[in-house]
């Protein structure tokens, strides 16, 4: 069932686990997760790069994931992944979006509150949840990281824009680590404790060892973030085929392994975050 993000975030809450949001790419990625989600009876978030919407990749793929989440017997929330401003905000939502992300992280503090708050003014009249993100999480291939999320702004820019959840700094960054990140656990309480317990989310989630990954949602993380590793598990199915002297090149053939090592990533995630049996 196609569901908002409020709704996801506070079964999460409620429950003291996390929601997998997993970034998809094609209908066969859709069908990997989804059929995750369904095996393991767990509440997901599916998500998209705005760059889809840019491209126009997301005239052919949001309707999949519309249709994919309302025919699912398990709670889907359909998600926009860093959106940056309002014109990629407005396009998702009107392509199916029930959840939306307004990255401001780039800018100054004002107005990354002032740019988010517009956001969650505009998707309150459909009853849309917006992530908001303070503390700019880069990628790997960074020279450095930007300084960790602050608590006191965290507070300041939660009180003042009403978002649903928000991203934080805390050791992460998206892509493959190059060294075994080290999150700053402490830094998660006191943030979640500075805003009055809001949600937090967890981006870079692929490549995170277990053990911080089930200490950083003790303390507070409602959403974790994979994309790098829904890519690896596609290109290792894909290779897995190909490396088939006996493959079909009749793609819908073709295509299950994919599938396959996309739904058993899903899966893995789904268990490691604690979402399995809960939907």
């Amino acid at each position: 069932m196609l569901v908002n993000l409020q709704t996801v975030i506070g079964m999460a809450e409620k429950g003291g686990y996390c929601i997998p949001a997993f970034n998809v790419y094609n209908t066969e990625t859709i069908m990997g997760v989804i059929d995750a989600a369904e095996e393991a009876k767990a509440p997901v978030i599916i998500q998209v790069y705005p760059r889809l919407l840019n491209e126009e990749v997301g005239f052919y793929i949001c309707p999949s994931i519309v249709a994919a989440a309302n025919r699912a017997s398990v709670p889907i929330c359909f998600h926009l992944d860093h959106g940056p401003s309002e014109w990629e905000v407005t396009r998702a939502l009107r392509w199916g979006c029930t959840g939306i992300m307004l990255d401001g992280s780039v800018y100054p503090l004002e107005k990354n509150i002032a740019e988010t708050k517009k956001i969650v003014d505009m998707c309150k009249a459909i009853d849309v949840g917006v992530e908001g993100e303070i503390g700019h999480v880069g990628s790997v291939n960074d020279d450095a990281m930007d300084e960790f999320t602050d608590p006191d702004e965290a507070a300041k820019f939660v009180k003042e824009t009403g978002v649903t959840c928000l991203a934080v700094l805390i050791g992460n960054a998206h892509g493959h680590y190059k060294k075994t990140p080290c999150l700053d656990i402490e830094r998660v309480k006191a943030i979640r404790k500075a805003t009055g317990g809001i949600p937090l989310v967890l981006h870079g989630g692929s490549g995170i060892p277990d053990e911080q990954v089930k200490a950083a949602i003790k303390a507070g993380v409602r959403k974790m973030n994979i994309g790098t590793d829904v890519c690896c598990a596609f290109a290792d199915g894909t290779k897995e085929t190909l490396d088939d002297p006996n493959r079909s090149l009749a793609i819908d053939l073709f295509m299950k392994k994919p599938i396959e090592t996309v739904k058993k990533l899903a899966l893995e995630k789904i268990y490691l975050v604690g979402a399995n049996g809960k939907a």
